[in-house]
């Protein structure tokens, strides 16, 4: 078993530096999505050279749910760099560092958990109904999830603001900067510690599920590793195309109910890992085949009538300008051009215009930025970039 560790901490800390410098080159998303799946199945491979072909379809059923589960992060991920405006070249830098987090924490989860199910044969109930909860939640809780995210994201109501004072301006690709002799943060340490307390909660529903296909420490956690190493390319190659898949989170929601189902019946009924990785596939398999002959109706805003031409009148929020409280991140009313603060301040001018007045659409004036956000269909109208 020490040299299964071993090799396989080679080929992640390989892995790893290998994403470091091509990240430093640009990379195709395509490309490297199917690099990382391709390193994911050899792992795969050279298990059931070594341990035989049973444990080289566990570890792919483990990997195949892993690899499912964690594309609901990209849904979270899009909407965290959009609430803290980070472009698309400081992401990558977030999510590498996002999912070098993940990997040690979920390496502490899947040790307790272990130990939990060795010392607690009942402790499987628990956790069976914890996955029927998860799924439960996917199918239900979107908006409850999308309202945390938001809390979280906003820089004034973040829990790390009550640990370290935020400065609301990027500084290039730090994380922290001293500004007036005090350690600041700034919005991409913001968006790496939502990236983690989200994957935190994601945690806690995968792995338990990847416990109903096995409970070896070493498949358990190596799937995981592999599931997730991939994910950054994912996010990239899939961030224009992913909420299209409208039936992916019933597929998802699916897995972790048989998930439960297979936990909390282990004692009496003996699954075949081929069995349950013929079960994974196929669930997944169905919900993108239905999400691509059913796409259903694309959501638009009704409101593009109540956009007028207008310009803003101010280099800043107008009500914060009165009481000299500045703020960086601002948005302009498409009805009557009033500009007010985002809801990553502490006093919330654009939203509270829209509640005043009723003007449905607001544009960003971030610099590089030109979406519009309907407060009514809550919906964007568009992200292309104006030029620099």
């Amino acid at each position: 078993m020490t040299a299964e560790w071993i090799v396989f901490g080679v080929v992640v800390v390989t892995a790893l530096a290998v994403d470091l410098l091509v990240s430093a080159k640009g990379r195709n998303p395509a490309v490297w999505s199917a690099v990382w799946i391709g390193l994911g199945l050899a792992f795969g491979g050279w298990i059931a050279l070594r341990r035989g072909s049973e444990a080289g379809v566990t570890y792919l059923s483990a990997y195949l749910l892993e690899k499912s589960l964690s594309v609901d992060n990209l849904f979270i991920f899009i909407l965290i760099f959009s609430l803290t405006g980070i472009p698309a070249a400081l992401q990558r830098r977030a999510l590498f560092w996002g999912i070098f987090g993940a990997l040690v924490m979920r390496a502490v989860l899947i040790a307790l958990g272990v130990e939990l199910l060795e010392r607690f044969r009942w402790a499987v109930y628990p956790l069976a109904a914890l996955l029927v909860y998860a799924a439960y939640r996917m199918l239900r809780g979107e908006e409850k999830e999308s309202r945390f995210v938001e809390q979280q994201c906003a820089l004034c109501e973040s829990w790390l603001a009550r640990v370290i004072p935020i400065e609301p301006r990027l500084h290039g690709s730090r994380f922290v900067i001293r500004k007036d002799g005090r350690l600041m943060a700034t919005p991409l340490l913001v968006a790496l510690t939502v990236i983690e307390t989200t994957d935190l909660v994601f945690a806690v529903d995968s792995i338990p599920a990847v416990f109903a296909v096995t409970r070896d420490p070493f498949l358990v956690y190596t799937s995981n590793v592999f599931a997730l190493l991939g994910l950054r390319s994912l996010y990239f190659l899939l961030a224009g195309v992913i909420r299209k898949l409208r039936f992916l989170k019933i597929g998802l929601a699916v897995m972790l109910v048989l998930a439960a189902s297979k936990l909390a019946t282990g004692d009496l009924f003996h699954v075949p890992p081929l069995a349950s990785l013929a079960a994974i596939a196929s669930v997944l398999l169905a919900s993108v085949v239905a999400s691509l002959l059913f796409p259903g109706g694309t959501k638009a805003c009704t409101h593009r009538n109540q956009i007028a031409d207008v310009k803003p009148g101010t280099n800043g929020c107008e009500e914060c300008l009165k009481t000299a409280d500045s703020w960086v991140h601002l948005r302009m009313c498409l009805s009557c051009g009033k500009v007010g603060c985002c809801d990553s301040s502490k006093n919330k001018h654009a939203t509270a215009h829209f509640h005043a007045t009723g003007h449905p659409v607001m544009r960003s004036l971030e610099p590089g930025e030109s979406w519009k956000w309907c407060y009514v269909d809550r919906i964007k109208l568009d992200e292309k970039p104006l030029p620099r």
